[in-house]
């Protein structure tokens, strides 16, 4: 047999040839790949160290906050001749990368005292709803954490008209919400003017404290001025201090649809809701489950999720944190006490207790306008005074909360230059009370140890208390007990917290135990205590009608000089202490457990930052 090298042969092998060449240029190319990723990867992973630590800047991407590629300030949205407040972008007040044992990702679990009832913004008028708000929305400003200014954080500059009557500002570049859609003026007028100031929402708690602007005008894609009627003190914080919503999902609703929601949220914050769906929304009973906001427009959370967990009981709360169903959890003041005495209680917990500017103050509310079109007797403040001194408020504090707190004396926390210093509690000294009980007509009129009024009718009170827990339960026994002494009869109503929102707004109630937080350093009182937040189910569910205190309210709003505000402020709360439309209980500091896998936990002056916390990397556990 012959064999022959032909010309098809040829082509055969030059075709081989050719995709060995082939394959080697590949190699080679792939090799290229991977050193350019690497180098990619390495200079992002630079640059997100950078943003992480609020350093914004690099040669890649230039800084434009209020300003142009080429580093000079943009000034051309700004009024001429009016000075601009420039605002150094928002961050962590402690970076988390740079604590020891840093890692990414992880889940972290707080445990809820109680049920928040909607997660819509300026909806959920709880803590606990504005806890979760507070993750997923931003504002224009905040406070910083550590020295309680009011900064830019949306906003990267503005300016104030010096007679007050209008405040302009300028909106990040960069600013995004969580779905990618750019932070615009339009979004920030529409969350005023179409949102909060539509009557048609049930945004009325929001509305009460923002009557004085006027306008919300749009000067450009992220330039918006704020036009007020009046000049109040709490102008910059109305307009600047403000949950900003998206326009372009909000508005796809009308108004019945907002109210009748429990969880339409989304905003521009660290986190977003791990599930969206407005046709399958959060509902009371589940855990809230937020996810960080990858597109957040600032420094980004190191964790991958947080969660909101209720557990009402107090003891089943304090043994979930313990079984390690949780990684946070307020105790109550005796289990505080009695855990930071355990020995090996520090080596897995972290326990906090500080004063900040949401330390609120518990209290009895007296219903003074009519119920079911009757009046009540609290109308009366010779009642409410009364009623204020038949309770052993240090004791309360020694029996029920082991001691920690003070007695309070009003709406202001004590820390504050607010608080006038000279001014102290209600004594406790039944006969006096007793005296003045009779002095509004209930006495014991015929011998059988109950006051009566002069129908013969005796002095009953409805006392509602949330449901869940045993300080609560302890309370309510105490207050029983003390009324009982003078011939009062109490009967308690317990609810759950959701329900306790529909018995404010209905005015349905006698008696009821609450408590407020504040939210800044001064906390605008017109929001709880002006006759005009009567109105519309607003948070003067108390229905405290007093005109010497809504002048002195609105002298607060309009005092613009600081010292002389403060010796307002003294006023005002003077003549709460006198009127006493609560009787005010006590003045708790917060109290927090945090496990120690849980890294960079700051108690500061505005609380806890859960933004910046980390959960701490498994440490190998060492070879026998």
């Amino acid at each position: 047999m012959t064999n022959r090298f032909g010309f098809k042969d040829f082509i055969q092998i030059v075709l081989l040839a050719a995709v060995l060449f082939l394959g080697w240029l590949q190699m080679v190319q792939q090799d290229r790949d991977r050193v350019l990723q690497q180098d990619v990867l390495s200079k992002l992973s630079a640059i997100e160290k950078r943003l992480a630590s609020g350093i914004v800047a690099s040669a890649a991407a230039p800084h434009t906050n209020g300003g142009t590629t080429d580093g000079a300030r943009d000034e051309s949205w700004a009024r001429p001749g009016i000075p601009i407040e420039w605002q150094e972008p928002w961050g962590f007040a402690n970076d988390p990368r740079q604590q020891p044992g840093f890692a990414e990702g992880g889940e972290f679990t707080d445990l809820f005292e109680a049920q928040p009832a909607k997660l819509t913004p300026y909806l959920g008028s709880d803590v606990y709803s504005i806890r979760v708000c507070d993750r997923v929305c931003d504002s224009l400003g905040a406070y910083d954490p550590k020295t309680l200014r009011f900064v830019g954080t949306l906003a990267d500059a503005w300016q104030q008209d010096p007679k007050g009557l209008w405040i302009r500002a300028h909106i990040r570049a960069d600013a995004r919400f969580s779905d990618g859609e750019p932070v615009t003026a339009e979004d920030v007028r529409w969350t005023f003017k179409d949102f909060i100031f539509n009557p048609s929402i049930e945004a009325e708690r929001a509305r009460s404290t923002m009557d004085q602007i006027v306008d919300v005008k749009v000067l450009g894609p992220k330039t918006v001025e704020f036009v007020f009627n009046k000049a109040l003190s709490f102008n910059v914080v109305a307009a600047l201090g403000n949950y900003i919503l998206p326009k372009h999902f909000y508005d796809k609703f009308e108004p019945a649809q907002i109210n009748s929601s429990t969880a339409l949220l989304m905003g521009s914050g660290p986190f977003r809701l791990e599930r969206l769906d407005p046709s399958a929304q959060w509902s009371p009973g589940q855990d809230v489950v937020l996810v960080r906001n990858e597109n957040h427009w600032g420094p980004r959370s190191p964790l991958d999720k947080i969660r909101f967990k209720v557990v009402n009981d107090d003891l089943a709360r304090l043994v979930a944190y313990t079984n390690g169903e949780g990684d946070q959890t307020l105790p109550t003041s005796p289990q505080y006490i009695s855990k930071t005495k355990e020995p090996d209680w520090s080596k897995e917990n972290q326990s906090f207790s500080w004063i900040n500017m949401r330390s609120g103050y518990s209290f009895i509310a007296w219903n003074q306008g009519p119920r079911n079109g009757k009046p009540t007797p609290f109308g009366d403040k010779r009642v409410r005074q009364g009623l204020t001194m038949c309770i052993d408020r240090e004791q309360m504090i020694r029996d029920i909360w082991e001691g920690v707190g003070v007695v309070a004396k009003g709406s202001v926390n004590p820390e504050s230059p607010a608080s006038d210093r000279s001014l102290k509690p209600w004594p406790f000294d039944p006969v006096k009370g007793k005296a003045l009980l009779a002095e509004a007509g209930w006495k014991d009129r015929d011998g059988d140890g109950f006051l009566e009024n002069e129908q013969g009718e005796r002095f009953k009170i409805e006392f509602t208390r949330p449901s869940g827990g045993e300080i609560y339960e302890r309370i309510s026994n105490f207050i029983k007990n003390s009324y009982s002494k003078v011939g009062i009869q109490i009967e308690t109503k317990v609810v759950d917290w959701s329900v306790m929102q529909e018995i404010n707004k209905a005015r349905d109630f006698d008696a009821l135990m609450m408590g407020w937080s504040a939210s800044a350093p001064e906390s605008d009182p017109r929001q709880i205590f002006h006759s005009e937040s009567i109105k519309e189910g607003g948070d003067n569910f108390v229905q405290w009608n007093s005109p010497k205190a809504d002048a002195l309210i609105d002298r607060i709003r309009s005092t613009l000089d600081y010292d002389e505000r403060m010796k307002v402020w003294h006023e005002f709360e003077a003549t709460l202490h006198e009127e006493q439309p609560y009787t005010f209980i006590r003045v708790s500091p917060w109290l927090r457990f945090v496990k120690k896998s849980i890294g960079n936990v700051h108690p500061y002056k505005t609380a806890l930052e859960q933004w910046e916390f980390f959960r701490h990397a498994v440490q190998p556990t060492p070879a026998n």
